[in-house]
Formats: C-alpha cells, sequence, structure tokens
C-alpha cells in the first residue's frame, strides 16, 4: 500500500487504551466498569440520546448510579461545570460515556478535572475516544489540550449501536474519521507505523461508506466503517493535528457549527491546500482516491452525497473573515505556511463547494 518507502529519523509513540470490538459487546460494560475497580458509574450522553444512556444504566445493574444527559457538542465549559456537580452529587467512581464526540468530550473533560476512570461506547465514527485530546469552547473559541489524564481508559466498539445510524450522519461522521487519518500521514510527529494505520483507515471508510449509501442496513459494511474509525482516531491520537482540524475547531468554536458536517466540507480544501504545496506528503492517499488528494476526496464526498458547502451550513461570506483571521492568529503546525489571504481562500472556496484541482491542473 505505502508507494514511498523512503525512511527519515522519527520517534513513535502510543497511547494506552484498551479496546473491546465486536457485535454485543456493549453487554461487557459492566464488566469493564468492575476491571477498572469501580462500583459506582454515571453514565453521559446528550439530551437526544437519554434513552439510550438509560438502556445502559440498566445492563450495570448496582454497578450504575445515574444518567447525565448534559452533553453538547464543541465541549462548553459551562456545560462541564454543571455536569460535574451532577457526577459529585452521585458520587460516581467512573464514566461510562455513549454516544458520539460530544459525549466523549464531556466525559474527557470530567475526567480531566477529577481524574475518573472512563469506559467510552462510541456509537458514531468520532474517533476522539482513542486520543489524549480535549477541545473545548468557552466564549465562541474552541481551544485544544492534550496528556494523558484526558485518554479514555476502555472504549467499547459495538456495531450494533451504529446500525441505526441516519445514513447523513454515517457519511458525514466516516468522512469526519478520514479527516484524522489524512492529517496524520503528512504529521511532523508521524511515523511508519501511523501511516500505515492512517492508510489501513482510509481504506476500509472508502470501501465501507459507498455499501452503506445503497445498503444502510449492511452489517459488514457496518463493522468496516467503525474499524475504519478506531484506526483513523487512533492516529489522531499519536500525531499532532495541521491546518485542517485547526479550521474546523475554529469554525466549530466561532460559529456553533455541527462538527461531523463541518470537517467533511473542509476535508478536500484544506488537504488541497497542502497538496499544491507538498504533494508528495499526500502521495499514498492520493493513490486512495483516484490520483489527487484534494480533488480524489471531493469526488469521493460528491459520491457519496456528503455535505459540500459551508453556506449550507448558515455560514456567511462576511463570516469567512472572522475565521481566517482567528485560525491564523493561533495556527497549529503546518507542512505549507499559513498565511491569512490563502487561509481565506480555502474558506471562500469550501463556501461554495468548489472542486479543488488536482495537482496536475494547479501546477499547469
Amino acid at each position: 500500500m505505502i508507494r514511498d518507502t523512503t525512511l527519515s529519523s522519527f520517534v513513535h509513540s502510543g497511547s494506552p487504551a484498551r479496546i473491546v470490538f465486536g457485535r454485543g459487546s456493549v453487554q461487557t460494560v459492566s464488566a469493564e466498569v468492575e476491571r477498572l475497580g469501580c462500583s459506582r458509574a454515571v453514565v453521559l450522553s446528550t439530551p437526544h440520546q437519554h434513552d439510550e444512556a438509560t438502556r445502559l444504566l440498566g445492563t450495570l445493574g448496582a454497578l450504575g448510579v445515574g444518567v447525565v444527559a448534559l452533553a453538547e457538542m464543541h465541549t462548553p465549559t459551562a456545560v462541564t461545570a454543571r455536569a460535574l456537580i451532577e457526577v459529585e452529587n452521585f458520587g460516581a467512581d467512573c464514566i461510562v460515556a455513549i454516544g458520539g464526540g460530544s459525549t466523549t468530550g464531556l466525559g474527557k473533560a470530567i475526567a480531566a478535572r477529577t481524574g475518573l476512570p472512563q469506559v467510552v461506547v462510541p456509537t458514531t465514527y468520532a474517533g476522539s475516544e482513542v486520543t489524549p485530546v480535549l477541545g473545548e469552547t468557552e466564549n465562541g473559541v474552541k481551544t485544544t489540550r492534550r496528556g494523558p489524564e484526558i485518554l479514555p481508559e476502555t472504549v467499547v466498539y459495538d456495531p450494533d449501536l451504529t446500525d441505526s445510524m441516519p445514513i447523513e450522519l454515517t457519511v458525514a461522521s466516516g468522512l469526519n474519521a478520514m479527516a484524522h487519518a489524512v492529517e496524520g500521514t503528512y504529521a511532523r510527529d508521524g511515523s511508519p507505523i501511523y501511516t500505515l494505520t492512517a492508510l489501513e483507515g482510509l481504506e476500509a471508510l472508502r470501501d465501507a461508506l459507498p455499501v452503506l449509501v445503497r445498503e444502510p442496513d449492511n452489517q459488514d459494511a457496518r463493522d468496516r466503517a467503525l474499524y475504519g474509525a478506531w484506526l483513523c482516531g487512533t492516529v489522531l491520537g499519536g500525531v499532532g493535528m495541521s491546518v485542517h482540524h485547526k479550521l474546523c475547531h475554529t469554525l466549530g468554536g466561532a460559529l456553533d457549527l455541527p462538527h461531523a458536517q463541518t470537517h467533511a466540507i473542509m476535508l478536500p480544501h484544506t488537504i488541497g491546500f497542502i497538496e499544491e504545496s507538498v504533494p508528495h506528503a499526500l502521495t499514498d492517499v492520493a493513490a486512495l482516491f483516484g490520483g489527487s488528494a484534494g480533488a480524489g476526496l471531493h469526488d469521493f464526498a460528491v459520491d457519496i452525497g456528503a455535505p459540500l458547502r459551508l453556506a449550507d451550513l448558515g455560514v456567511t461570506i462576511e463570516q469567512l473573515d472572522l475565521i481566517a483571521d482567528q485560525a491564523t492568529a493561533s495556527p497549529y503546525w503546518s507542512p505549507r505556511p499559513l498565511d491569512r489571504d490563502s487561509i481565506r481562500s480555502v474558506l471562500r472556496d469550501a463556501h461554495g463547494g468548489t472542486r479543488p484541482n488536482p495537482r496536475s491542473e494547479s501546477s499547469s
């Protein structure tokens, strides 16, 4: 799969986490709580997934002490403060988070403040459950930090819980996961293991998502997509983020945009931006998507009916200036130097859904 076999110096370190994968594995959550030496688990969810959290609480028996259904997108610190009060009132010694990235984020925020161990049960392809990264929003600004206290101890991947995911969310969440892996292939602190993991995760999702668009009930494709999401998230957990995540975090924090859809829309444009300057960094990704990473990802998104335009999320042209200013004020590392005008152009193209130029066109 790897086309460029040239090796340079690298340092590799992995994030320790226990992974339980397979259909029906949600039934093992109580055993995983006990394995952590805990006996008073509180279940976290969004308000929308309160019923799922209540069902999971029921499987915990005497180990479960209650549900806190407060999680919101982008992990607002004000919500975390409210949730902390409820967790403390329950006398919890463990967090069980069921849902997507919003619930995982709340669990991480609580764990970072209390030291409570975490069991995460994903129901989307967010991937953040296997990262020591926490993104929090306060006063319209989203900031991220890393630390071992943030990484969940155990993740239970049960594809049964993804079978009912609406196809629109399936597609957007899958592309969100793919963004983690694509950035990992050119990360400053990447390694051969993370590159292999990224490409395997990308290939799994590339193959699974079109099948799910045609056959949403295809369990083999659901299994493969969740497997790919795990691998893509694992890459994000081990390497630093770049321009794609910076723009998505800025858009999400400033404008409160839906997380997965924002990643899906931005992915072809941010990768096309990098590819214009350092195409060799994306050779393997380009090979997976038809010879050009940015244009290939755009065509893939079109084929599976993914969201394509920031305008469709309610973003105005005038707001792009604010995002460009914020993103370049404190940029993440990037193999292509960032400047306000070029970032503003990336945002403009994403606003209108313009197809990125393939390398051969942009260089002619």
